[in-house]
């Protein structure tokens, strides 16, 4: 998989490229100019793969035009603009206007979270947006914070990234069996496989509420087992960061569709809490159902949460999840370098027994060590003794009774790169690992690639029966892109054994190469 311009490159005889200002597993965004009109634009392109069926580049091609299609029939100026799609051997791009500023997932990254006011301003101008989408039958199906951009200067905030979205009338990914998003912001409804209309953007909206004033979002956890159990049935605890948009966050974290908090409603507290500066007070509805007996309300509620969880499991289950599949489904899980797996994950985050991948003559083993071929796609070199586990979307490799812990993440490309997701999973940390300290986070260069490495000691697991720490741990994090990927290579070791653990992770990563994958994981 490549790209077809480089830096300076004509497109269709009127687009000079200039340089990448983004860039996902699906295309690269390019700045640009428009030599006939003298302007500046923004040109994605997307990516096609040699190995690709004629029907998968198809697919793909269909997707990108679904996505021109979309942003054509929005008038709205929180909209981003689309000016043209052309074809360039064979490769189809789009020609959007140039949004001089940041995402805010980079704002986050880089500043943390922001305040209630910031918010709710946000938050005007994205019912603005979704309005005017879903009066014109366009569901946007993918609200976080990457696809939100906020142009320096005017401050004006802009949705972009309409590529899974649903036109009213049109066939989808969907609809043809493969499950598409970021599940931590995908309502439960989609998650069972029920119907989606407006009200699933609507939940959306309220997820991304919540990261932006907390700087993660409320159904966070560390596989995509827990994040389904979060979503449908665990209790939802809006950050106690929100305070005066509580009452809206609740609103539109309401599970059932049906009592959903409205648009008009959600805009009208937003707008009077900015125009009072006093919190919002909603008109009355019921967020649960009340044509049942006050006895079997709550009956009602854990019945139809529990069938939303069990449908999305199947449908997860069917999809034959596997390490590139949770790739596109995860928009990114964090960087848990231990993999430590907190008590509100549930049980859904048990580890896979999986068979030990093959030996692979990739890789040359160093005395005390074997050589293994992942199929999740990598090969290394790992400790004699050490086994395998897959507890999705990572891969780990444990010592005998887990004292040392080898972890391996793979994700699509990040925005702001491998030192913005250090820095934000640094930030996070203290609310992540239980006495964290001594952390740094440094730009570094891995075989070529940029990459970051990030070191921390912290309290340790809490996995015996009486939750007791189980020592101090250190550990060693390195992250980089590679061809359309991001890597993340970790290791955990007792304080005690660090060095010990120095040796394991220097060894992982000075061995560690891309191979392709060769069964599920």
């Amino acid at each position: 998989m490549g790209t077809y311009a480089a830096h300076g490159g004509l497109i269709a005889g009127r687009y000079r490229l200039g340089r990448k200002i983004g860039r996902g597993g699906m295309g690269t965004v390019w700045r640009a100019t428009d030599e006939l009109l003298a302007r500046e634009v923004a040109v994605k392109e997307l990516h096609m793969d040699e190995q690709q069926s004629a029907q998968e580049a198809q697919a793909q091609r269909d997707r990108m035009l679904r996505e021109a299609r979309a942003v054509a029939l929005i008038k709205h100026p929180n909209v981003i603009v689309m000016h043209d799609i052309v074809e360039q051997d064979g490769r189809p791009w789009i020609v959007m206007e140039l949004v001089d500023g940041r995402s805010l997932s980079s704002l986050l990254a880089a500043e943390g979270p922001i305040t209630p006011r910031e918010a709710a301003r946000i938050g005007v101008a994205m019912l603005g947006a979704l309005r005017a989408a879903h009066a014109r039958g366009v569901l946007h199906r993918d609200i976080k914070p990457p696809n939100v951009l906020l142009e320096s200067g005017t401050g004006r905030v802009v949705l972009t990234d309409f590529g899974i979205a649903q036109v009213s009338g049109a066939t989808t990914i969907t609809e043809t069996g493969a499950f598409v998003g970021s599940p931590e912001y995908t309502a439960p409804e989609r998650m069972s496989g029920g119907p989606a209309g407006p009200e699933s953007d609507l939940w959306s909206l309220g997820v991304l509420l919540c990261t932006a004033m907390n700087g993660e979002s409320p159904f966070h956890r560390d596989s995509l087992g827990g994040i389904l159990h979060a979503v449908v049935y665990d209790e939802i605890r809006p950050p106690g960061t929100a305070g005066p948009l509580l009452p809206v966050v609740r609103g539109l974290l309401e599970r059932d569709p049906a009592h959903r908090m409205s648009a008009d409603e959600a805009e009208r507290l937003l707008t009077g809490y900015l125009e009072s500066r006093r919190a919002p007070v909603p008109v009355a509805y019921t967020p649960t159902r009340t044509d049942l007996p006050a006895g079997r309300r709550q009956t009602h509620e854990i019945t139809r949460a529990r069938s939303a969880l069990l449908a999305a499991i199947t449908i997860v289950a069917l999809a034959g999840m596997g390490a590139g599949a949770a790739a596109l489904l995860m928009d990114r899980g964090g960087t848990q370098a231990d993999g430590r797996t907190p008590a509100r994950s549930s049980t859904l985050n048990t580890p896979s027994a999986v068979p030990e991948p093959p030996a692979s003559a990739s890789v040359t083993a160093p005395p005390g060590y074997r050589s293994v071929q992942d199929p999740a796609g990598f090969a290394l070199a790992v400790p004699e003794g050490f086994t395998r586990s897959f507890e999705p979307p990572r891969i780990f490799y444990y010592s005998p009774g887990k004292e040392f812990r080898i972890g391996v993440l793979i994700q699509d490309l990040q925005e702001g790169g491998p030192i913005g997701v250090m820095r934000s999973s640094a930030a996070l940390a203290p609310d992540r690992y239980p006495g964290y300290r001594d952390g740094t986070v440094e730009r570094a260069e891995h075989k070529g690639h940029r990459a970051a490495v990030w070191e921390f000691t912290w309290d340790g697991f809490e996995e015996s029966e009486n939750k007791a720490p189980q020592g101090s741990r250190h550990t060693y994090d390195i992250a980089w892109d590679e061809g359309e990927k991001m890597y993340d290579v970790w290791v955990s070791a007792p304080a005690g054994k660090a060095e010990e653990g120095r040796r394991y992770f220097d060894a992982a990563v000075s061995t560690f190469v891309r191979t392709k994958p060769v069964s599920s994981p």
